[in-house]
């Protein structure tokens, strides 16, 4: 990394939880239960995209007289009944936060979920405490890839963003964190990077467990 960092931005989903796989498993339950055709394609845009996004994507997809809300709503409520039972930390997430206690660097979460969201998968996992500062849905103007998410979560932390490391998944997020001059990797989870993505990334990695790693290497 180009410094040693000092202090870590988290995205969550796909990033902290393993929740983009149950949100598309939900996507195709919703469509199949109001009789609509998503393709795949369709979740893959919809990939960290806050929900008034989604609106013009599914609009354009299926036509102006698309029920969004309705649909979104179900969506939700497929999403939480398969997250009841399935919803799972990603690989090396409680490795790093173990480290990053150890070594005393402040962490946030910056997403685009609401709070509700955030407390919800939080807590499922006894991970409430574990984060010095939690950023979501509504605390910021633009989001993501607009850099406000993690600009605030910088912010919040009271540190500079070029000194934080921001993690993230999603090609969205990865433009969010680096358009805030945020030292950026990527662990992709259902999309992997574009030479674009690649290039505003200091490192793509396979998990959590290298993060941990190379936390390591640069705070000792």
């Amino acid at each position: 990394m180009p410094h040693r960092p000092c202090a870590v931005v988290f995205d969550m989903d796909g990033l902290l939880f393993d929740t983009e796989a149950l949100w598309q498993e939900a996507l195709l339950s919703a469509a199949d239960e109001a009789g609509h055709e998503v393709t795949e394609e369709i979740y893959r845009q919809s990939i960290g995209v806050r929900r008034s996004q989604c609106r013009g994507l599914f609009l354009s997809h299926f036509g102006e007289d698309f029920p969004f809300d309705d649909f979104h709503a179900s969506w939700s409520r497929h999403f939480w009944l398969i997250a009841e039972h399935k919803l799972a930390l990603k690989p090396g997430a409680l490795e790093l936060l173990d480290i990053l206690d150890e070594v005393r660097l402040p962490r946030a979460i910056a997403t685009s979920s609401s709070r509700t969201t955030v407390e919800r998968h939080l807590t499922a996992h006894g991970l409430m405490d574990r984060f010095d500062a939690i950023v979501c849905r509504g605390d910021y103007e633009n989001g993501k890839p607009a850099p406000d998410p993690f600009l605030k979560a910088a912010e919040r932390l009271g540190v500079e963003p070029r000194s934080c490391l921001a993690l993230e998944d999603s090609h969205i997020g990865v433009r969010s964190a680096a358009a805030a001059g945020m030292m950026t990797i990527m662990a992709p989870d259902l999309l992997e990077p574009t030479e674009e993505i690649g290039a505003l990334c200091v490192l793509v990695v396979r998990d959590l467990h290298e993060v941990r790693d190379l936390v390591l290497a640069c705070v000792r």
